[in-house]
């Protein structure tokens, strides 16, 4: 293996800790609707568990309520299930053939609640990143002490991590400002 194999491996895995914070940080409600809130929610349709986006349309009715659309008339009751037992809190209204669930406003102390979930998450992403760091310059330290490079390699290879790792951190830390901006914008 070569220091950048170590290297472009590395980002590799750093880019995926930034897209898994980005991923958490849009499961977090904010004031708005927004349809990703519910991609995670599963329903079961004919005796498996299938995502909501697949038994039925998910939209928006305006910015404080997301609508869903079955597919099939009788997935109504247990969409509306599904989405009562889900840990985000919302309280689905069956209107027809269609579900409406309104965002409850966040009061100031759910907000502050979140924001430190928020900086929970980011702080995980941080630490996942420096992990990655820390094994790649062992590596490059492990390939030094087997001959297999240069020490001159083995430090550039040691500074180009190190500036990945200031990249991807500053990237995580603009992503929990932005959601904290975001979650106590009234």
């Amino acid at each position: 293996m070569k220091p950048t194999e170590i290297r472009s491996s590395t980002e590799q895995k750093m880019l995926k800790s930034v897209e898994s914070l980005k991923h958490d940080l849009a499961k977090i409600r904010t004031g708005r609707a927004h349809t990703g809130l519910l991609d995670h929610i599963q329903v079961e349709y004919y005796g498996s568990m299938v995502p909501l986006s697949q038994v039925a349309n998910v939209g928006l009715a305006d910015a404080r309520t997301i609508t869903v659309q079955p597919w099939e008339k009788k997935m109504l009751t247990v969409i509306e299930k599904a989405i009562r037992e889900s840990d985000l809190g919302l309280n689905p209204a069956s209107q027809g053939e269609l579900l409406r669930i309104p965002m409850p406003p966040l009061t100031e102390e759910r907000r502050r609640e979140m924001t430190k979930v928020v900086r929970h998450e980011g702080e995980n992403a941080r630490v996942a990143v420096r992990n990655l760091r820390r094994d790649a310059i062992h590596q490059l330290k492990e390939m030094l002490k087997k001959k297999e490079v240069s020490e001159d390699d083995e430090r550039r290879a040691q500074d180009e991590v190190q500036k990945l790792t200031d990249r991807f951190v500053g990237e995580i830390d603009k992503l929990v400002a932005e959601k904290e901006k975001e979650l106590m914008t009234v």
